[in-house]
């Protein structure tokens, strides 16, 4: 009986001492008229969830539309009238594609500009309920780092399409001007998390870096060198690796990166939003009682009736 007892007070101490975090994840998205209309309400529900922070991260408007000012501005209203805080990371489909002629046929680093005046022009977050940012120094505010938790998040510029390197085996001036730097600020979060010991570390980015064809060895040019220093800093790290992502529309939750054995890294998670023609969310759990610190659900939207 005495040790029965013994078992129930250590079983519900471990439960008080538990704490739990979310964070709703969306990305490409809205690609459409309907989208648009659906995505304030999703918004709403996802808020209604409980969550702790929204992340979206990338292309908020189809590869067709034009990179217009009206456009740019409709998206930071409808992103800062989150309840909870909200983050975006930039994909290509509101700048490196911004060149094209359906786009309006923009500077590309102009538009980039824009989005960095508009949504990343302090050290908080998007949303009612604002985050205090730490952002890298220099011209890429939108590189920023926060902690949720036990957690350390973390936002890139790397867009998807090539990372902007280019249609040639010669990489574009503004990919090697960004390049150096996304592959620091990766870096030194990695030797944050590590100093302050944290429990794992999440990556917000908007490409899908072609992790399969990093293991057969056949990286693309413009994402191998972040591929290469991710594989690093994961092996060096005692925590739980994050990398969400979108660009191809598949919602997955995965374990992608392999050692030079073959055998596959545990402590290393992709999570991939939905994608136009499929909408919805990602909720992610912090839950400091689980040996897997996350843990990761999907919705689709809208919800079906039952």
């Amino acid at each position: 009986m005495k040790i029965w007892l013994a078992y129930v007070l250590l079983l519900i101490c471990s439960l008080a001492q538990a704490e739990t975090w979310r964070f709703g994840l969306i990305g490409d998205v809205p690609y459409s008229d309907f989208e648009r209309q659906e995505l304030p309400p999703m918004i709403q529900s996802i808020n209604e969830q409980n969550v702790d922070l929204i992340a979206h991260i990338g292309d908020f408007k189809n590869g067709k539309e034009r990179c217009d000012d009206n456009l740019f501005d409709d998206r930071y209203r409808l992103f800062n009238a989150s309840r909870a805080s909200f983050i975006f990371v930039p994909g290509d489909n509101e700048w490196t594609d911004c060149e094209r002629m359906s786009n309006g046929a923009y500077d590309p680093i102009e538009r980039l500009n824009k989005l960095r005046h508009l949504f990343w022009k302090d050290n908080l977050s998007l949303g009612q309920k604002k985050l205090n940012l730490e952002r890298q120094s220099g011209a890429y505010p939108e590189h920023s780092r926060f902690r949720l938790g036990p957690v350390l998040f973390v936002t890139l510029n790397l867009p998807g399409g090539t990372n902007n390197f280019g249609l040639t085996q010669i990489p574009s001036p503004e990919f090697k001007a960004r390049n150096p730097i996304v592959l620091a600020w990766l870096k030194e979060s990695f030797a944050l998390a590590r100093r302050e010991k944290s429990a794992g570390i999440v990556l917000l980015f908007q490409a899908n870096p072609g992790f399969k064809h990093f293991a057969q060895g056949l990286a693309h040019q413009g994402y191998r060198d972040f591929l290469e220093k991710l594989y690093e800093e994961t092996q060096n790290f005692s925590g739980q690796v994050v990398a969400a992502h979108g660009d191809s529309h598949m919602s997955r939750i995965d374990h992608p990166l392999h050692d030079a054995q073959g055998k596959v890294l545990l402590n290393f998670t992709r999570v991939e939003t939905f994608g136009y023609p499929i909408m919805g969310w990602t909720r992610g759990i912090i839950d400091t009682n689980s040996p897997a610190l996350f843990r990761f659900e999907t919705y689709p939207w809208p919800v079906k009736a039952q």
